[in-house]
């Protein structure tokens, strides 16, 4: 594959960050992941928001051009020959000395990675699939909100655990606050319906503020969808009569299985996919 290295295009085997960067040696660096539809990057506008406000707070100067990462995007869609694409486009803070720095980084490293899009499932959009109550909790922001971080260790170990759950294959993992509350899931953001009214984890959970999560909500008052964010614990999941993971490269999925970590299995609502989950998928670009 050909990958853009603060903005030159770089073969894969050629793409290579000093081993003085502090983003590989501390974990400083965010990332945004998204994916194109006819060849434009979605909510493009919107993660570099996120992505700006991250690199502010961690002290990393950086100044995103739309147009030019747009046309980055472009350049590495025909390189590559592909139509549509899942992106990843990370800043890293950028070679300094060893040790904890004492002012800002001045120079970042932008990297944009592109590979194909997975093909969609369709029997996971008609059926659902599985979320696996995992009993590694979310770890609580690592600033005044989650980061999409270098620092993805939470994560990993999540992943880790979800693989012990022999009847889990192909299921989603969610973790817990500290304090026992839903938060999110491995790879996503978690919405629920009780009622026809939309609820989703609040940000003081320690979740990731994410986009896809964002746009969910906006569209849910685009169409007159009741909604609210708060506190809510795995029996709230349980009494659902839908709930749905999303996030940018997968969209909506609706969830219709809870798994303990004993194995327990409970089913959501009626077992399939519910009317405003298929109105949101139905509406969602």
């Amino acid at each position: 594959m050909i990958i853009s290295i603060n903005g030159t295009l770089t073969p894969e085997a050629q793409a290579v960050v000093s081993v003085y960067d502090h983003g590989f040696l501390y974990g400083i660096g965010l990332f945004e992941t998204f994916r194109t539809y006819n060849r434009k990057p979605f909510l493009l506008a919107e993660h570099l928001r996120r992505l700006t406000d991250g690199c502010q707070e961690l002290g990393i100067t950086y100044e995103p051009d739309l147009d030019k990462i747009t046309n980055l995007i472009e350049q590495l869609l025909q390189a590559n020959h592909l139509e549509d694409a899942h992106i990843r486009y990370s800043v890293s803070a950028g070679v300094e000395a060893l040790g904890l720095p004492s002012a800002d980084y001045a120079q970042s490293t932008e990297i944009i990675y592109i590979k194909p899009l997975p093909p969609r499932d369709v029997h996971t959009y008609e059926q659902g699939k599985a979320l696996q109550l995992l009993k590694l909790p979310r770890n609580t922001p690592e600033g005044l909100y989650r980061f999409k971080s270098f620092h993805y260790m939470n994560n990993i170990l999540a992943k880790r655990e979800l693989q012990q759950y022999a009847w889990a294959t192909g299921a989603e993992g969610l973790m817990l606050s500290e304090d026992g509350y839903v938060a999110e899931g491995i790879v996503s953001n978690l919405f629920f319906v009780k009622n026809a009214h939309l609820y989703t984890p609040s940000l003081d959970t320690g979740i990731l503020p994410g986009i896809t999560r964002a746009h969910v909500l906006a569209l849910a008052q685009r169409l007159q969808l009741p909604t609210q964010d708060g506190l809510y614990r795995w029996e709230d999941l349980i009494d659902a009569d839908e709930a749905f993971l999303v996030n940018s490269i997968q969209e909506i999925v609706p969830v219709t299985t809870l798994y303990t970590p004993s194995g327990q299995a409970y089913t959501v609502g009626k077992g399939s996919p519910g009317s405003v989950t298929r109105q949101l998928i139905q509406s969602y670009v």
